[in-house]
């Protein structure tokens, strides 16, 4: 996480780096740069999950194909969660100080949020092996198992940037899956 940050502040112009130097600016090009690297890593989360969210769609094509209809409302639980997920992500307003800085963030917090940020990167990882796994389901007795696998770590998705939302605009709350 700190690396996209120091990314961010790395790719400022000459004309940036001088105004830096002006009491009180710097934190204001820092703010900005938290902004861009929130804005950054939001994306990237949002763009990876609607690639999981496509594989979704598919599998319920082929659940209709295979004359699982039965399934079809389960699987559709888990899409629209996921598709929830993807929306807050993208339509939340970045920055690490909630509605540019009317809410303050502290380091403590900044840390929180650095912590669900790594979570919702982490939580991809499992979402794409538990639609794996009901791909690998699709014709077995498993397969309702595998959708309530996938609803649930859908909803922790939407949870836990709900959590990162709550640090963001000052409800300290402690990181967890």
């Amino acid at each position: 996480m700190g690396d996209l940050f120091e990314r961010v502040k790395g790719e400022q112009d000459i004309i940036t780096k001088l105004l830096s130097k002006i009491p009180g600016f710097s934190g204001y090009i820092e703010r900005g740069a938290r902004r861009a690297s929130d804005k950054l890593l939001r994306e990237t989360v949002a763009n990876r999950f609607e690639a999981l969210w496509q594989r979704i769609s598919g599998l319920q094509k082929d659940l209709i194909n295979q004359g699982g209809i039965l399934y079809v409302d389960d699987l559709e639980s888990a899409a629209l969660k996921l598709r929830q997920f993807i929306d807050r992500v993208r339509t939340a307003s970045y920055g690490y100080a909630g509605f540019f800085d009317a809410v303050k963030i502290n380091e403590e917090e900044l840390a929180l949020v650095y912590q669900y940020d790594l979570v919702l990167l982490e939580s991809e990882g499992e979402v794409s092996r538990a639609i794996d796994n009901v791909e690998a389901s699709l014709g077995t007795d498993g397969l309702p198992a595998a959708i309530r696998n996938l609803t649930s770590l859908a909803q922790q998705c939407v949870d836990a940037f709900n959590k990162r939302t709550e640090v963001m605009v000052g409800g300290n709350t402690a990181a967890s899956k």
